[in-house]
């Protein structure tokens, strides 16, 4: 795996690609002179997370023969008031849709945050998450 940066515009505007040529473009907070061009490293993380935990959860219910119609994922973290400003607690929310067994819609969440999701499994070493779930007929 590589990823490659270079610097865009402005102090902290970043281009980031990864090998199958895909960008995503980061900035840094206004505060420290950041000009809004771009996600912050940290929302990142909260993207991989949701990117990682969502694909488990997929393949998971997939794999099970549920019938998954759609799946959206909203994320709220806090972060400790010193630096690092390391992650303190993240909250995720899956709203499912589709014809679901409640039962192994929270085994695939248990096996996604306790054995697959490698995103979860390093941020929960110094961050609390907590997971919950709505099923939408």
């Amino acid at each position: 795996m590589e990823i490659n940066l270079i610097r865009k515009s402005g102090k902290f505007n970043f281009e980031a690609s990864n090998e199958g040529g895909f960008t995503v473009e980061l900035d840094a907070n206004p505060a420290i002179g950041g000009e809004g061009k771009g996600f912050r490293p940290m929302e990142t993380l909260l993207i991989g997370l949701g990117g990682c935990s969502g694909i488990d959860m997929v393949n998971i219910l997939t794999k099970q023969k549920e019938d998954l119609a759609d799946i959206k994922i909203n994320i709220n973290a806090s972060r400790v008031n010193e630096e690092p400003a390391i992650f303190e607690e993240i909250n995720i929310q899956f709203n499912l849709a589709g014809n679901l067994n409640e039962q192994k819609v929270e085994r695939a969440l248990a096996l996604t945050f306790d054995k697959y999701c490698s995103v979860a499994n390093i941020l929960g070493r110094s961050a609390k998450i907590n997971f919950t779930y709505t099923i939408n007929k």
